[in-house]
């Protein structure tokens, strides 16, 4: 009679699952914070919240560092200046596979889950593309249990807060630290000094070597503080491990006694300030130099810590190849390949060819940029202040390399100029990609037609030297973030019309081609594209006081502001249209709502200016009874993870529009499209592999081929010809030049104009103008009719399996890093109802 009473097993788990929840909850709010229900803020409610939640991580994580430790296996450094995590509760949460459970306990005490989700401060280490997706790889390699770990820098002020005030963008502290961080563990123990300055000192030891000792420097302590990075699905936790600075001393007591407080505590100021801020002020030189320590900063602590994680099973260093990949992200840990051969030789005493070998074998490198002022070079003068002994060293890689190549090239003195690691021009400067190129066993570009321009174009001497070095690794994103807990309402669609595999499997998208000509299916997707419009048109109500049509066409061009990008076509499409309604208010035009967002570098004047006009235009529209509901201009202020997740889901149109040849790749094209958004796109970047996969008539293709590019290039490219020759084109830029968007400053927007009039239209925009204006005819007229448009938002989705980071890591593990996934199993039996196992 008692067992009648019991309730089933699987109800009595669930009940024992939400009841540690609660207990977790309730004792860290008491406990970790010293509140309780009365005392309790906002934040501590989060907080607490957040800690339960690393609860089960940390149980995961420490299996899965000691299942490293025990099977030895060969581990993944990737070095990256950024990592643009965003949030991580959600995401957490949709991973151990403890949404509901939280979503239940939270309830259970009267708190709304989704509300607590949005308290969290998005941690905005990163500008855009290469710090989210350092943050996709890391979800990746947890995922598919690949023992990686991630290695940046702890700002304690992010990427900067953006808003618009008159128009224009005024930056403001990003204090993402306030609060608190709850995912994050310091380790105090994990403490390594960063030499700066000093000088270098040469002695023979007994066997008459030379030894080089760098002395008398200025030290910087670097402290570890670990995140946990939980798998979807498994019971893999890795790490990202982000360093601070701290002074090596508190204070200089004698200048303390002397009652000089502020000279007291000075020193500890200016070290602690190499972890400060992300992205310093480059335009002046103590923001150059701040960037540069940042830089060896991250390299130094990392290779560090690379050495004594290694020594923890090995005493041979010779096998670090083969118990050790990094893997620099950009140029900008580039730095690590020095201090790579200087602990080896100057610490371990190694000599110069064994160590070569090892830091060769070790390293690879990921190229992100064909733009020359992108390519990073520093002055020789900042080595020879800052870090002298790793001078030294860039010297004699130098030496040895150019040996190589006069072997190889003999007589060619122009290829070795071209390849030298040192510019030769009025003030020398060490090429931080050829740095990379030399010292790594592989160099990738992150699109096909990225990688075919290095070695055609930015590479060809070293591609014709080490062709073997080039492989292409095509960019991916994590559905996880991007479709499960972004959108889900068409995640839940798709599962349950094709089961949930896609989640760690997205070829599985595939099969959602044949439900494109399913009519049911097709209106449950409009609905759910409804629904995501009609949220974000209340966000952009709330936070810009602007009504849009959620039936009109979103047509959203979201991305860190640049010229390359484009945004500034986009801008002279808007006034066209703006300028064909007032020529025909009665006309019949296709609703469109243009959303913005982005942020420009704080000392990047022109992208400033261009976030200005597009508020100015937005200005004129939007309040023009004339244009009513049928178009509407949005800049959405201070572009985040955590808003791109509100935009992606709602959009309609995807523009990526950059010149033909400019960018390496783009990322928020696959995240539009794989949310069922359209493209509207140049063959640029990762855009073609998109049109491979999706179909050349599921995507709205326009302008120049890069090859064509090149081509107007070499034939002398006038941007006056079309101005002169294009009407509708000739009146937009006479508009922004004379002020029509900006009576009380008339000269306002006239650099604008100026820059692609007179000073040569760097990107095309002028050439590609008519191609662009005539694909968005062809869009407005796709969207007339609303299931075939849904039909090809549908195949979009579908086609984009290849375009999942996890894809990308297989080929990163198997091509380039030759390492194997790590099976973690729980050690405690209790734990393995916490999550999927």
């Amino acid at each position: 009679m008692m067992n009648e009473k019991l309730p089933p097993p699987e109800q009595s788990a669930e009940l024992d699952t939400l009841m540690l929840i609660i207990k977790s909850f309730l004792e860290h709010l008491e406990y970790t914070l010293g509140k309780d229900k009365y005392s309790a803020t906002r934040h501590d409610i989060f907080n607490a919240l957040a800690y339960a939640v690393r609860d089960r991580m940390v149980e995961r994580w420490l299996d899965t560092q000691q299942a490293y430790y025990n099977q030895d296996p060969k581990r993944v450094y990737y070095l990256s200046m950024e990592f643009l995590m965003g949030r991580t509760l959600e995401n957490s949460l949709v991973n151990l596979g403890l949404l509901d459970d939280f979503r239940d306990a939270m309830n259970s005490l009267g708190f709304d889950l989704d509300v607590l989700i949005d308290q969290e401060q998005d941690a905005g280490l990163g500008n855009g593309g290469l710090g989210r997706l350092a943050a996709c790889f890391l979800d990746s390699m947890a995922t598919m249990g690949i023992p990686g770990y991630g290695y940046g820098i702890r700002y304690e002020y992010g990427i900067f807060r953006q808003n618009i005030v008159d128009g224009a963008q005024v930056e403001y502290p990003d204090n993402w630290l306030r609060y608190r961080n709850p995912w994050e563990l310091d380790r105090q123990e994990h403490l390594h000094p960063v030499k700066f300055y000093g000088r270098v000192v040469e002695r023979k030891d007994a066997e008459g070597n030379t030894i080089f000792a760098w002395i008398d420097t200025e030290d910087v302590m670097a402290m570890a503080y670990d995140t946990p990075i939980p798998g979807f699905g498994t019971n893999s936790v890795n790490t990202m491990r982000l360093w601070t600075a701290k002074s090596s001393r508190d204070f200089d007591l004698t200048f303390f006694n002397e009652g000089n407080y502020i000279r007291a505590v000075e020193k500890k100021m200016l070290s602690e300030n190499i972890s400060k801020v992300l992205y310093p002020a480059d335009h002046i030189p103590e923001g150059k130099e701040l960037r540069f320590k940042q830089e060896y900063f991250l390299a130094s602590a990392t290779i560090q810590d690379v050495i004594y994680r290694f020594r923890k099973n090995h005493s041979d260093l010779r096998l670090i190849p083969d118990k050790v990949a990094i893997q620099l992200n950009d140029t900008h840990p580039s730095l690590a390949i020095p201090e790579m051969m200087r602990l080896l030789m100057d610490w371990e005493r190694l000599d110069w060819d064994t160590a070569w070998d090892i830091t060769t074998r070790t390293f690879a490198y990921t190229n992100h940029t064909i733009l020359p002022e992108a390519l990073e070079k520093w002055p020789v003068w900042f080595l020879e202040q800052i870090l002298p002994r790793h001078l030294q060293i860039i010297y004699e890689i130098n030496d040895r390399f150019l040996a190589q190549v006069r072997l190889r090239f003999p007589g060619d003195t122009g290829r070795l100029e071209r390849m030298s690691l040192v510019e030769e021009h009025w003030e020398r400067k060490i090429r931080m990609a050829h740095l990379a190129i030399v010292g790594s066993h592989s160099v990738n570009g992150v699109a096909a037609l990225h990688t075919d321009i290095l070695k055609e174009k930015v590479f060809t001497d070293f591609f014709e030297m080490w062709p073997e070095r080039f492989n292409n690794k095509t960019n991916g994103i994590t559905q996880r973030r991007w479709l499960k807990s972004a959108n889900p309402d068409q995640a839940g669609l798709i599962s349950r019309a094709i089961g949930d595999g896609w989640i760690t499997d997205l070829d599985q998208l595939h099969t959602l081609a044949e439900l494109a000509e399913d009519r049911e299916f097709v209106h449950a997707w409009q609905r759910v594209k409804q629904e995501n419009k009609k949220r974000l048109a209340d966000y952009i109500f709330r936070h810009n006081c602007i009504r849009v049509n959620a039936d009109s066409l979103f047509d959203c061009q979201v991305k860190r502001i640049h010229e390359y990008k484009r945004q500034l076509l986009n801008v002279l499409h808007v006034i066209t249209l703006y300028n064909r309604i007032k020529a025909d208010p009665t006309g019949d035009f296709v609703p469109r709502t243009v959303i913005f967002s982005g942020k420009a570098a704080p000392a990047y004047a022109l992208a400033k200016l261009i976030i200005r006009l597009i508020n100015a235009v937005g200005d004129v529209v939007n309040n023009d009874p004339d244009v009513g509901d049928r178009l509407k201009v949005v800049f959405l202020a201070n572009y985040s993870v955590s808003l791109a997740e509100k935009i992606f889901p709602a959009a309609d149109l995807s523009e990526q529009i950059s010149t033909a040849g400019t960018e390496a790749s783009g990322t928020g094209n696959m995240k539009f499209a794989l949310n069922g958004a359209l493209t509207i796109g140049t063959l640029d970047g990762a855009n073609i592999e998109i049109m491979e996969e999706v179909g050349r008539e599921n995507i709205f293709i326009f302008g120049m081929t890069a090859g064509e590019v090149d081509e107007l290039h070499r034939r002398g490219y006038d941007p006056r010809d079309y101005y002169h020759r294009i009407p509708e084109l000739k009146q937009v830029l006479d508009q922004i030049a004379e002020g029509f968007f900006s009576p009380a400053t008339p000269d306002l927007f006239r650099p604008i104009v100026d820059v692609l009039l007179n000073q040569g239209d760097n990107y095309m925009l002028l050439a590609d103008y008519a191609s662009y204006v005539a694909c968005q005819e062809e869009v407005s007229r796709l969207y007339l009719d609303p299931d075939e448009w849904a039909r090809r938002a549908i195949l979009n989705c579908a086609g984009m399996g290849k375009f999942s980071s996890d894809r990308t890591i297989a080929e990163y593990a198997r091509d380039i890093w030759g390492v194997e996934p790590v099976e973690v199993r729980p050690v405690l039996e209790f734990r393995k109802h916490d999550g999927p196992a």
